[in-house]
């Protein structure tokens, strides 16, 4: 992974930021910042459950055996990071023998309806995750899936069919684990939703996935060891977050993710979630938004490089991608391609991409980054979520916000709540 930082961003102002990097680095190691108690996601990389990363893999080989369909049932950190993994990896139309789909994330009737309708007759199992057992949206499509499967197959083997993602010791969801006898993962209490693609959150659904999970962490692993450095001039991880912060104190309000594979879309929407929901506080942060190019060219692509200038792209680049198409020749070419006969539809997509950042760049006056991947596996992808992750940390805190909670999301929950008329409320 290389980072290439958009040319407002001077050596100077760079060098401006070093001791509050050398400060905010050693808070983050020592875990004594604000939400310290959240910080458990930094080592866990290489502090990890060894026996449970084995159960993980056994049962995730038992599933793809013996089902059809996986449903991961979480909402926020506890589906965005599998399900943006699972799409980067395999594709948005994978060929994969074992199908996984997502519930939990919302309310709309139409879309969980679907859902129940599509896997009627189905062999299916379940991996519920939530650490309490009550967040509403997931406690709602896992009642109905629990009583689907055990109306289809029975109580007894849809026991066998269900594993858990929660807290280790307490809960609604752990007791009724511990009541039916449902395989558990522990959804640690120091790592928050949007920092646990790392943990059993994502590793499990990744594993059913067929992907190589120890390979997912070893790229944490080296990004760990790449960051965990207070050197600002060798760090780009930690260049990016002062750019972002930089460029936040300069009148550019909004930071637009940018990707260029549709498959990787759900990245973005990871991004925004990390990005948003950790620094949105007190009236400050960035607001996250995203675009898919070059789709996005004919639409928003307008208003990045002539409308108001008030944003800044952060760019993720595959240079090598897993499949690649060539062009053919036509003998008539009446719609003027043949002088691309033979390129690859990779050689037209770089091209696009470097047509595209000179004229936001250059014409445009937009500040780029951009962050350079050889190719997309779980290594490198294991790499690029710690890299973003540790990058978030120090946006924040270079903010003076706690990274961690999520006060405002709690708002609209205690409304709902007594909208629905839930006792207390």
């Amino acid at each position: 992974m290389e980072l290439r930082l958009n040319k407002l961003i001077t050596k100077e102002i760079l060098s401006s930021y070093k001791e509050d990097v050398k400060r905010i680095n050693k808070m983050i190691n020592e875990k004594s910042g604000p939400g310290n108690d959240f910080l458990g996601w930094v080592d866990y990389p290489v502090n990890y459950d060894e026996e449970e990363l084995e159960r993980i893999k056994k049962d995730a080989k038992y599933v793809r055996d013996n089902f059809d369909i996986l449903v991961v049932c979480g909402i926020g950190g506890s589906y965005l990071g599998a399900k943006s993994a699972i799409d980067a990896l395999k594709g948005l139309k994978s060929d994969d023998k074992l199908v996984i789909i997502f519930m939990g994330q919302t309310f709309s009737p139409n879309y969980v309806a679907q859902v129940l309708d599509y896997l009627k007759g189905k062999k299916f199992a379940i991996n519920v995750i939530s650490k309490s057992g009550t967040t509403t949206e997931t406690s709602i499509s896992f009642r109905l899936l629990k009583e689907l499967l055990e109306s289809q197959v029975g109580k007894e083997a849809a026991r066998k069919a269900i594993y858990a993602t929660t807290d280790k010791a307490r809960g609604a969801l752990k007791t009724l684990c511990n009541k039916e006898g449902y395989a558990t993962y522990v959804l640690p209490d120091d790592v928050g939703g949007r920092y646990s693609v790392f943990t059993p959150v994502g590793t499990f659904p990744l594993a059913c996935a067929g992907v190589d999970v120890d390979e997912f962490l070893k790229g944490a692993r080296e990004a760990r060891e790449y960051v965990d450095n207070d050197d600002l001039d060798s760090n780009d991880c930690y260049k990016y977050a002062v750019t972002r912060d930089y460029l936040y104190r300069n009148k550019y309000p909004v930071e637009m993710y940018v990707t260029y594979e549709p498959q990787m879309s759900q990245i973005s929407e990871w991004l925004k979630q990390l990005f948003g929901e950790s620094e949105g506080k007190e009236k400050k942060g960035l607001l996250p938004g995203s675009v898919t190019f070059s789709t996005d060219l004919h639409s928003l692509g307008q208003f990045i490089q002539d409308g108001s200038p008030i944003l800044f792209e952060t760019i993720i680049n595959i240079l090598n991608p897993n499949k690649d198409v060539s062009i053919p020749s036509d003998p008539e070419d009446l719609d003027g391609l043949n002088y691309l006969t033979g390129k690859s539809l990779s050689y037209v997509n770089q091209k696009a991409f470097e047509g595209t950042l000179a004229a936001h760049e250059d014409t445009g006056n937009v500040p780029c980054n951009v962050i350079y991947i050889d190719r997309l596996n779980a290594k490198s992808l294991g790499y690029m979520y710690y890299f973003f992750m540790r990058a978030c940390a120090m946006s924040a805190y270079l903010l003076d916000i706690n990274p961690f909670n999520q006060p405002g999301v709690e708002v609209y929950k205690k409304n709902m709540f007594h909208l629905l008329g839930k006792k207390g409320y």
